[in-house]
């Protein structure tokens, strides 16, 4: 009774946070995922490559976030980038699915770094399962019917930094704030899609000729919500194998890992443990699954 009744707390934050400031998914391995919140960074890396990301949070909480990302990208001769991006996010009764095409320019600034500049445009569908209400034992809010779910546009800008030791990313991939109002009965329901915007950087020194440290950061905000910081520091060995540490301002701290099996492939794991008693208590974690393929390298 007791987890039943903390899982219904749980949720109830979830819908209360999803319906008033819909926020994007996190990443634990943004390094790796930087496709989804910068267009800048479309073929920047030099390769044609198929990336899936799986992210599932608060096992065997009931209506805990799921997000499943996929996206494609690759240079165009030598300045230019596109890049495809789709990504399903479930939170309790909630589910949005975004598309978006990616556009980067790429600026020579010196003989070792590049400026990537991008634009994103694409949508969003965005659904509630009101049904799912009952099938977990909860009553149906007539309210939630007065929610647009309809299609929303959106186009988002960022800039990509990059240099062998370092990069440092600024994007906006959501800029247009919609909302979605309705009155009925003299109630009124309104949900929200801010604009979110990131800082990221991070640099790779040097230890031996076989170890790197690379500490990056990641920097979240959305109005109406508190900042939110990763941290993150990782070693990589032989350039094929990376093992680290991650931290976001409270919320979650946890390990990751990477390992090159093959010029064409890449696999990653992550794992998330909750700072909020109300959530370790009762779910085991959150779990990120990574995979890319490589079809093509122009460096």
């Amino acid at each position: 009774m007791k987890l039943y009744k903390n899982t219904l707390i749980i949720i109830a934050i979830l819908l209360f946070e999803s319906v008033y400031a819909q926020q994007e998914p996190n990443y634990t391995l943004y390094r790796y995922t930087m496709n989804v919140i910068n267009p800048a960074y479309a073929g920047a890396d030099g390769t044609a490559n198929l990336t899936s990301n799986f992210r599932s949070q608060w096992i065997s909480v009931i209506g805990a976030p799921e997000t499943q990302s996929f996206f494609y990208s690759r240079p165009l001769g030598e300045k230019v980038g596109i890049g495809l991006s789709i990504v399903s996010d479930q939170v309790f009764i909630e589910n949005q699915t975004s598309f978006n095409i990616d556009f980067s320019y790429k600026l020579q600034v010196s003989e070792t770094a590049d400026l990537f500049l991008g634009l994103k445009a694409g949508g969003s569908t965005y659904d509630i399962d009101r049904g799912n209400l009952t099938n977990i034992g909860l009553p149906d809010d007539p309210a939630l019917g007065n929610i647009d779910s309809g299609f929303r546009p959106n186009f988002g800008a960022g800039a990509y930094l990059m240099h062998d030791k370092y990069f440092v990313s600024l994007s906006v991939p959501r800029i247009l704030s919609t909302e979605r109002l309705d009155e009925a009965d003299g109630r009124v329901t309104q949900a929200t899609q801010e604009a979110h915007i990131y800082i990221s950087g991070g640099y790779n020194f040097r230890i031996s000729d076989n170890t790197e440290f690379r500490p990056s950061t990641m920097v979240r905000y959305v109005d109406g919500t508190p900042l939110s910081v990763d941290l993150t520091g990782a070693f990589r060995f032989y350039n094929r194998f990376e093992v680290g540490l991650a931290y976001r301002t409270d919320e979650a701290f946890g390990g990751l890992m990477m390992i090159n099996l093959a010029d064409w492939l890449d696999i990653g794991y992550a794992y998330e443990s909750s700072t909020r008693d109300e959530i370790s208590n009762n779910s085991n974690g959150t779990h990120e699954v990574f995979i890319r393929f490589v079809f093509s390298r122009t460096d």
